[in-house]
């Protein structure tokens, strides 16, 4: 059985990294990670970086052991890169996922008050960057507005309680996950977040919003292109329309059939 391959205890976590061109901030992150407490489990999802980022995983010493790898045959998105990494978790029986950007922009050592805001019995703890004031180091005030723009425009029409519905720091509990990966969340840019916090919200799952300070990355360059914001850009109205169709659903209930007790805030 290969490193990649090996089964590992329930009790345990995994994070998902996924990375595209990661060399220079990769090693930084590990070191970080596997000094934390406990007994955090790691896998890069890499899409076929050409900086050799998937060399430098199978070069570390905890490859096999704490650090795994899924190498991809090229760049396909980071939605299609977290549901490898959801499936892989599940498939080997990990008792929580963590999403984290594989930069330093999320600190690694927020990891363990997100595991213990699962420990209370929430779904999903999502890192925000608003929850208490703007806590966001070295942005330009144009990223800044684009950022704050982008949570109003999203809470508009998806009526998501949350300061912050782009984040992408988050730890999903085992059960969430196994209900999640069964919804259609099918965006691969960044629109993935607001899907995934959407469909969560929806099929009636436990979110927390954890205070967190964002930091602009330091290497290399961001990933967000003019592709991937129109992806969301255009997702957005649409998640909206799924969550009116759905309470018209809710509000017209024909006459020849009994009356059906819908849950607040579930998805059929």
């Amino acid at each position: 059985m290969s490193p990649a391959t090996q089964p590992a205890p329930s009790s345990k976590p995994l994070l998902v990294l996924p990375t595209y061109n990661e060399a220079i901030s990769l090693p930084a992150v590990l070191t970080r990670l596997f000094a934390l407490p406990g007994s955090l489990h790691v896998l890069v999802v890499d899409d076929a970086s050409p900086d050799d980022t998937a060399n430098l995983v199978r070069a570390h010493v905890e490859f096999g052991h704490r650090l795994f790898l899924i190498s991809r045959a090229g760049k396909l998105g980071i939605g299609s890169a977290y549901r490898d990494g959801f499936r892989w978790a599940l498939d080997r029986c990990y008792s929580a996922a963590i999403e984290m950007d594989a930069d330093l922009s999320h600190d690694p050592d927020d990891v363990p008050r997100l595991l213990a805001a699962l420990d209370t019995g929430v779904d999903l703890a999502i890192g925000s960057r608003y929850v208490q004031g703007i806590s966001v180091l070295h942005w330009p005030l144009s990223r800044l507005l684009l950022s704050l723009g982008a949570g109003y425009y999203t809470r508009l029409f998806t009526g998501l309680p949350l300061t912050d519905p782009t984040s992408g720091f988050k730890a999903i509990r085992r059960e969430a996950l196994e209900c999640l990966i069964t919804k259609k969340v099918t965006a691969e840019g960044y629109g993935f977040q607001i899907e995934l916090h959407f469909t969560a919200h929806r099929a009636g799952l436990a979110l927390r919003e954890i205070p967190i300070v964002f930091t602009e990355r330091r290497n290399g360059h961001s990933k967000l292109s003019a592709g991937i914001a129109f992806e969301a850009v255009f997702l957005v109205p649409r998640l909206g329309l799924r969550r009116l169709f759905r309470w018209r659903r809710a509000l017209v209930i024909p006459s020849t059939q009994p009356a059906r007790i819908h849950k607040a805030g579930a998805e059929n």
